[in-house]
């Protein structure tokens, strides 16, 4: 009986990742697709209202307005992303931390790959996954 108890608690506390990990793929698909028509307002709105950005070698972007600056911006050099989840952990009914990898090219006259790792913290709002928390880096 423990050992069965012990189960439904373990499966209990996955569940919401594994609950979590389609929901943040089909936003991080959301994510490209706008991206690539240029629509730097609708990236934006997938951002929690005091989201904050943490881009590599730049200062830190807060806010949703600053966030569809920043993308705009970035979409002047680089262009084709490519993201992968590789790992989702809930952490409580209202959040999650997911850990993946992008690929994109650069804009320069001899375009470029450039590969790299990131870390979102989600968080929950109403019934939609906000990005809260970004942050990236080159590099494997």
């Amino acid at each position: 009986m423990r050992i069965g108890l012990v189960i439904v608690f373990v499966i209990a506390l996955a569940a919401p990742a594994l609950a979590q990990k389609p929901e943040i793929e089909a936003i991080n698909a959301k994510f490209v697709e706008l991206f690539n028509k240029g629509d730097f307002s609708g990236i934006a709105s997938l951002y929690s209202d005091d989201a904050i950005v943490l881009p590599p070698g730049s200062s830190m972007v807060q806010g949703r307005a600053a966030i569809e600056g920043m993308w705009k911006s970035m979409a002047e050099q680089v262009g084709d992303p490519k993201l992968a989840t590789v790992d989702v952990k809930a952490l409580g009914p209202l959040a999650a931390r997911e850990i993946g990898t992008f690929a994109l090219k650069t804009k320069a006259p001899t375009p470029q790959d450039v590969t790299g790792k990131y870390v979102v913290v989600w968080e929950k709002v109403g019934n939609d996954w906000k990005l809260t928390t970004d942050i990236w880096n080159d590099g494997k």
